[in-house]
């Protein structure tokens, strides 16, 4: 099992929408995921928009993959798109590169 963490910047204008929207994340999302194989998905917001994301996988290039081809992930992501912006540089699409880990407790 993969644990994955990634990083992103929600742009600071849109956290208040942001948080509304995952609180209402449509069914048909949620059941894309998990027929994807993402597991203990958990999306963190800092108040200055720094977002951490973390999930499990068999193999999170297969699981995004999967998504990827998903027409109900292609209209959620063109909604979300505008909510990001650059991080350390990297463009925003671009940003959902996961993280070394390097401790894990188990």
């Amino acid at each position: 099992m993969q644990r994955v963490c990634f990083l992103l910047k929600v742009r600071q204008d849109r956290l208040e929408e942001y948080r509304a929207r995952h609180r209402a994340v449509w069914p048909e999302l949620l059941a894309a995921l998990t027929d994807a194989g993402w597991t203990d998905y958990s999306l963190f917001l800092r108040d200055d928009g720094l977002l951490v994301g973390y999930l499990e996988t068999e193999d999170f290039d297969r699981a995004r993959g999967l998504m990827a081809r998903t027409e109900v992930n292609e209209r959620w992501q063109a909604e979300m798109a505008e909510f990001f912006e650059a991080l350390d540089g990297a463009a925003p699409d671009a940003a959902m590169v996961p993280l070394a880990e390097i401790f894990h407790l188990a």
